[in-house]
């Protein structure tokens, strides 16, 4: 295991800007990279591949006007890269969470995946999938994008643009990924590409095909390009969890084999069991399809026009499994005795039971325990579409109108999430071991279906649908060669609605009397996929018919329905300059943007139980100054400074008014909802950097930021306000008016500020200096330093924790080994992302009337992610590769409560895919 302060040191010293992409040819790669050539024996050397690319991203950078950081040409398909997020995390300040190893959502300087804003060839987009796991957020809405939905060889220019300028569009606190696809002009003459690669995963052992085309056809000024990658693939996680601890007593179980003290520190109610644990697997077959096609026309010298398609197509069936403790009293494998379809089952004996100084149980001997297990079904399916019409055009020699039109429409449909849950009982040892460990003995035959009885059956089902429509124009006025004002206006659309189907509880009560046979001896399986343990779980589609279920009979009742709509509206002026300062070459830009954003938020709430529509509008506005001074000291030393203010908007389910209104005595009400009239984030943010370029291909770069951050959004609860607080329609209740006592008013509000800064250091270089051949060898890396608290007191109360920001890892490092000559490379890269919370929201239960605290919060632990990749060409035109990704199989360790007691504890094994490459 690498160790942290090996890897501080490492990243410390190399520090990089690198990243990964897809091939271009020789002749494009030159003229969009700027490649250096140098003279050998009367002819040019081109740089091309790994280093062009380095390159590439090292002159973006350099040229840019703000402090932004880019992956160009070759750099995404020459990672070993499943998807675009897992490119990003190559970038200084881009950390990245992960599903089933593959990349998912990126965090950007420390700020979650809400606070980055994403733009596709220039328009602004969402796009989400989920999660398969509940503790990962299953199923939520927000603001973050999913960059699994694309392959990358879709794109072959990012941009992480990390300071504000007023033409940008305003949101993204941490800041913008500008994502872009191939255009026809982009090459010098026709191309035909064609990748094909398949490989397969330690643990699923399955075939994992992966093709990708591009044509582009060229007519001097016109050109049509088509691209198409489609990969299909098998993941598993596996590994043990737990799902809440709890103080709690012996519950009815017989502790009078205990020894005197151990039975008076059982009833003290002191320590804290787990709910259960559980051995957990998690399956997915996925295939992903993505089409871009890009048309593009300049009719004249000073006009040039492109329309972009993109369509996206995420498709996700997935198996879930559990043997899982299933305690009635709340705790491992408590309880008194129960009866269940006629049979009682005894109270359970506690024969022996072990706990830490932090009075959590750490081994636990139990007869007759409760178990379960758990058969999850799931259907998901992604649909993206995209179409952006964009360009420029010379009104004069020196006014230029430059505009963009787009629309998406994107689609997240779970049409089916059902569990269906089956219990026995027996004798089982429960040990913890270390902080992520556990291991079961179990003393009963847990493939023998005749051990179980049918439990209970939940059934979902979920819809979001997103739609966003973007209008943008501007006027640049050249004063002279160096100078330039820009004025410009935007109009924005986007909604986001859905809603839920649920179904709780099917047969449990017909199981339970014994009115529908609980034997599940007709669609019982053994599933064998865990190593070293095995159990019986049901066929579900079996189970089904057997049981004469139809799902819609049951699912007929949409719950959290809600539609939330923003309107924008915002216009903006810059002024750009290029002078020099004394001796000193002086650019940048200043300007500022104002906005306003109006709010529609619906949703279907109770109502003194009964659902009725509850509607909710809002306003607000601003004025966001911002700066960006470049000062080119020397030929290679660059300064660069920024100051702006900037906003992020409120999450989508705070903003959604789905929630409750209920009457109660003396004409009172209480009332739980969304808040519509919630204000957006605000930041104050301060930039600087020092940029080091070094001979033809090197550079060192440092940054520091500041940002302080203000209106946190939280869940409070007030009492004894009035009615026309709220901002609801009194049409929802008779008698109600704006005077009516509200009793209770709980809703999410704006809450509480703090700050955040950073280090970024980055580093990349050939070593040209050595002797043959280790001249080909070169190094990339980056290490980022992030420090924020925030008081969530203030927020939760007492209850809470004061703690970094959610998502926010203290240290981020990457570090690129890379060896290229003229027909071969090879690469290797390590990520390190260090611990973080995931959640500082805590989780509370009444028991007995008193509010019990299960956890404060939760989080990940430090995680190290090895990857490599090889190229070989065979010929100019056919290159053979090799990809190899988590070579280490790094597990994903999810912690409970600030105590770090083991969550979720899972590892999702090594793929490798090998494959050619056909350029024409």
């Amino acid at each position: 295991m690498w160790h942290k302060r090996s890897f501080w040191l490492v990243s410390t010293a190399l520090a990089c800007a690198a990243q990964p992409a897809m091939a271009q040819d020789t002749t494009q790669m030159e003229a969009q990279n700027g490649a250096q050539t140098e003279a050998q024996d009367g002819g040019s050397i081109v740089v091309t591949g790994f280093r062009a690319s380095l390159l590439g991203a090292r002159d973006a950078k350099r040229n840019a006007t703000i402090i932004q950081d880019s992956i160009v040409a070759d750099d995404i398909a020459a990672f070993p890269d499943l998807n675009l997020a897992e490119a990003l995390q190559r970038l200084p300040g881009v950390a990245i969470n992960r599903e089933a190893g593959e990349g998912r959502r990126i965090s950007l300087r420390g700020l979650g995946p809400d606070f980055t804003r994403v733009q596709l060839n220039g328009m602004e987009v969402l796009g989400n999938v989920d999660s398969p796991q509940d503790s990962r957020g299953q199923g939520t809405r927000d603001r973050a994008f999913d960059f699994n939905i694309f392959a990358a060889e879709l794109f072959n220019h990012v941009d992480v643009k990390k300071s504000y300028s007023a033409d940008q569009t305003e949101g993204g606190l941490a800041g913008t990924v500008g994502l872009y696809t191939a255009r026809p002009l982009d090459y010098a003459g026709d191309k035909i590409a064609v990748s094909a690669s398949a490989g397969t995963n330690s643990y699923t052992k399955d075939f994992q095909p992966r093709l990708t085309g591009l044509v582009s056809k060229n007519w001097g000024d016109f050109g049509i390009l088509v691209s198409a990658a489609y990969s299909h693939r098998q993941t598993r996680e596996t590994g043990v969890d737990t799902y809440r601890w709890r103080t709690n007593a012996a519950n009815g179980s017989d502790i009078s084999g205990l020894t005197q003290e151990e039975q008076d520190k059982i009833r003290s109610g002191t320590l804290r069991f787990a709910r259960g644990n559980r051995l957990s697997v998690w399956d997915s077959t996925q295939d992903r399809l993505g089409v871009t096609s890009s048309i593009q026309w300049n009719p004249g010298d000073t006009t040039h026009i492109t329309l972009d398609g993109l369509y996206g197509k995420f498709k996700a069936d997935r198996f879930e499994t559990h043997l899982a403790s299933r305690g009635s009293g709340g705790s491992t494998w408590l309880g008194g005795a129960q009866t269940f379809a006629g049979v009682t089952y005894p109270a359970s004996t506690i024969n022996a039971i072990g706990w830490n100084d932090e009075n959590e149980v750490t081994y636990l001997d139990v007869s007759g325990g409760q178990t379960s297990t758990e058969t999850r079904t799931q259907k998901t399916s992604n649909t993206f579409k995209q179409l952006v019409l964009s360009g420029d055009t010379g009104l004069t020699d020196k006014l230029t109108l430059r505009f963009l039109g787009g629309i998406e429409r994107s689609s997240y449909d779970m049409p089916m999430s059902d569990k269906f849950y089956t219990e026995a009982y027996g004798d089982v040892i429960s040990q913890y071991t270390g902080t992520y460990g556990l291991k079961n003995t179990y003393g009963w035959d847990t493939t023998d279906a005749a051990n179980y009885h049918a439990h209970e059956i939940d059934m979902s089902a979920s819809y979001q649908d997103t739609a966003m429509d973007t209008m943008r124009g501007s006027l640049e006025y050249q004063f002279s060669p160096d100078d330039k004002l820009s004025l410009g206006g935007e109009w924005r659309r986007f909604k986001n609605s859905g809603y839920t189907l649920t179904a709780d509880d099917v047969l449990l009560s017909s199981f339970k009397s014994g009115a529908v046979s609980a034997d599940i001896g007709d669609y019982s399986k053994v599933y064998n996929g865990y190593s070293g343990q095995s159990w019986v779980i049901v066929d579900y589609d079996k189970a089904l018919s057997a049981l004469g279920i139809d799902r819609g009979d049951y699912l007929t009742n949409r719950g959290s329905e809600y539609a939330v709509e923003e309107r924008t509206w915002a216009v903006y002026a810059q002024y750009d300059w290029n002078h020099m300062l004394g001796a000193v070459p002086f650019r940048g830009n200043i300007g500022g943007r104002f906005y306003h954003t109006g709010i529609d938020s619906v949703g279907v709430g109770t109502v003194d139980g009964s659902l009725n529509t509850i509607r909710g509008t809002s306003s607000y506005k601003g004025f966001l100054p911002a700066a960006n001074l470049i000062f080119e000291l020397t030929d290679k030393l660059v300064v660069r400074a920024a100051a702006a203010r900037n906003i992020n908007r409120p999450t989508l389910s705070a903003l959604a008014v789905n929630g409750t209104v209920k009457s109660g005595d003396n004409g009172e009400v209480s009332v739980s909802t969304g808040n519509p009239n919630l204000k957006p984030y605000k930041s104050t943010d301060l930039d600087l950097s020092v940029e080091y370029y070094l001979g033809n291909h090197g550079s060192i770069t440092g940054a520091l930021f500041y940002k302080t951050l203000d209106g946190f959004i939280g869940t409070k609860t007030v009492t004894n306000t009035t009615y026309g607080e709220t901002g609801l329609s009194t049409d929802l209740m008779d008698g109600l008016t704006a005077n009516t006592v509200v009793s209770s008013y709980s809703r999410p509000i704006n809450l509480g500020k703090t700050d955040l800064w950073g280090l970024e250091l980055a580093a990349q270089s050939d070593f040209t200096f050595l002797p043959a051949p280790f001249d080909h060898f070169g190094v990339a890396a980056n290490f980022t330093y992030v420090k924020s608290q925030y008081d969530y007191r203030t927020i939760y109360g007492d209850i809470a924790a004061k703690t970094s920001l959610e998502g926010l890892s203290k240290y981020n490092g990457n570090i690129t080994l890379y060896y290229q000559d003229a027909k071969f490379d090879v690469r290797g890269s390590a990520n390190y992302r260090s611990s973080y919370v995931y959640s500082a929201a805590p989780i509370t239960t009444t028991v007995n009337g008193v509010t019990v605290v299960d956890q404060d919060l939760s989080g990940y632990a430090a995680t190290v992610y090895v990857d490599m990749s090889a190229h070989y060409k065979i010929t100019d035109r056919i290159q053979l590769t090799l990809d190899a990704i988590n070579l280490t199989n790094q597990a994903e360790k999810q912690y409970s409560d600030s105590s770090k007691r083991l969550y979720v504890y899972t590892r999702s094994g090594r793929t490798v895919m090998g494959g050619v490459r056909f350029e024409f």
